[in-house]
């Protein structure tokens, strides 16, 4: 049975949108892209998290799924069926509708449509498609990996135009930036690149997003103008491997180049790499990170694993010495900078041996965060048609092992700041009320959601706006999460940018 909305939008009513993201930051910025791009094709954005009672609803809620691991996959699934049960009209977009297209389609009859990423610079008329009724057929999946790139968002003539670091910034309007922000964060998502051209086994990316292209540089650093223009103070770097950034532009050494001029941009006062290829990872990139004012040293290092045997399994490169040797080579240039990685446990073929060697590795590192992942098996991988594959109950055992070494580890390296002076971004101001959520932000070795907070405490905690950038003693650890104690403003959101 059809759906229909508590109120059909009409032409003296813009019809109502609401946007719902889920996975990595990557999705987050191209929900920012849709939503500008919705906005000025004349929908009317809805926060999702608005009170219903007091909110008109959606007319179309349009859901930005993931497919990176079996669980995003069910959490993607789960948040287009709750988004049924509000009566809005529902499409599915993002990795998960990319990837499977019309299979999608047909097991999740819920869904008003199943969109690509092709479809995106169109989306508005789809969407009108669906609220008229009509039948908008689905997004039938090819192997990116046979395609010619896909190119980035195709964004307007002024951008190219904008004036770079040291020849005078000037506001941007709205307009000519193809993105609308979703939230009111001083941290912003900021995508260098799309697709990735590596072909580790166990990852299906490159198959749905497509062979690795870098965003050019002065669009980089105009959106990141207008960013700081909305109220950002903190940028943080995406893509599926921001090392590779310039290559396919014919110029080595073009992340450390674009560290520099962002770093120049007025009222962006941390900027922080993610997503960073270990094998990739060339000592100038390491100097431009640790040694740049405004570049949080801080690095993202995706290991995976440190046994060689399951490493050249999952076609990669390193082994747990050459690992150690580049987190020693990051530390003799910056003695304080955070680290952090993820690692899967349970690949196939992996041992016993291989399992302690990893942990042997964790212990030795030092991370500031460790995230640990299960094997998750992905359609059309290698590590698919790969022997020695484990049982869910290995894995499960595996995981929690790993998880349970790498919390002690993390915090016990949470210990050793303790004493350290940390430059803390405000990301919570506290009300003041008891029960209410404390004033805290985020140092440079923390990085968005993952790696903790510094909660303020102590004498003058209280007088701090969301956007300050605030000197802090660190007095004690709680787990990965720092207390500390104000020592001085040092940028307040008042300042101009």
């Amino acid at each position: 049975m059809d759906r229909y909305p508590a109120s059909m939008p009409t032409p003296a009513t813009p019809p109502r949108v609401a946007l719902l993201t889920l996975g990595c930051a990557r999705n987050e910025v191209d929900s920012e892209q849709l939503a500008g791009r919705l906005s000025g094709d004349g929908f009317d954005l809805v926060d999702p998290e608005s009170d219903p009672d007091t909110a008109d609803p959606a007319d179309v809620v349009v859901v930005n799924t993931c497919a990176f691991v079996a669980s995003a996959k069910k959490d993607s699934i789960d948040t287009v069926l709750a988004a049924a049960d509000s009566g809005a009209k529902v499409v599915a977009v993002g990795c998960l509708a990319e990837r499977y297209g019309g299979e999608l389609a047909d097991s999740l009859t819920e869904a008003d449509a199943v969109l690509g990423f092709d479809s995106y610079p169109e989306l508005g008329e789809r969407l009108r498609d669906v609220l008229a009724g009509r039948a908008v057929p689905a997004h039938r999946p090819v192997d990116r990996r046979t395609l010619l790139p896909i190119t980035p968002v195709a964004r307007p003539a002024a951008l190219s135009r904008a004036p770079l670091p040291g020849h005078g910034w000037v506001p941007f309007a709205p307009s000519s930036i193809p993105r609308r922000r979703l939230d009111h964060s001083p941290v912003a998502p900021l995508k260098i690149a799309s697709g990735c051209d590596r072909r580790c086994a166990f990852c299906a990316i490159p198959s749905f997003r497509g062979a690795f292209v870098s965003c050019p540089p002065d669009e980089v650093l105009a959106e990141a103008g207008w960013l700081a223009c909305q109220g950002v103070r903190e940028l943080v770097l995406v893509s599926e491997n921001s090392t590779s950034y310039g290559k396919d532009l014919g110029r080595p050494g073009a992340l450390e180049e674009l560290l520099t001029g962002l770093a120049a941009v007025p009222g962006i006062l941390r900027t922080r790499v993610s997503y960073l290829q270990p094998a990739e990872t060339r000592p100038s990139l390491l100097r431009a990170i640790a040694g740049t004012p405004g570049v949080a040293a801080y690095f993202d290092l995706s290991f995976q694993h440190a046994s060689e045997p399951v490493l050249r399994r999952m076609r990669r490169f390193g082994s747990r010495e050459q690992f150690l040797g580049l987190l020693d080579q990051i530390r003799a240039l910056a003695p304080r900078a955070g680290a952090r990685s993820n690692v899967i446990v349970g690949f196939p073929g992996e041992t016993e041996a291989d399992v302690a060697e990893l942990e042997r590795f964790l212990t030795e590192a030092r991370l500031d965060a460790i995230g640990v992942f299960g094997y998750s098996e992905e359609d059309g991988t290698e590590a698919e048609r790969l022997a020695g594959r484990h049982d869910e109950d290995t894995i499960t055992e595996r995981v929690e092992r790993v998880a349970a070494l790498a919390e002690q580890l993390t915090g016990q390296r949470a210990e050793e700041r303790v004493g350290e002076v940390v430059e803390v971004l405000i990301e919570a101001v506290s009300d003041g009320t008891a029960g209410e959520d404390e004033t805290a932000g985020r140092a440079e070795h923390q990085a968005p959601e993952a790696d903790g907070e510094c909660v303020l405490s102590g004498r003058g905690a209280d007088p701090f706006a969301v956007g300050d950038l605030v000197r802090c003693w660190v007095v004690a650890a709680e787990g990965v999460d720092l207390v500390v104690e104000p020592v001085e403003m040092l940028v307040g959101t008042g300042d101009s940018p």
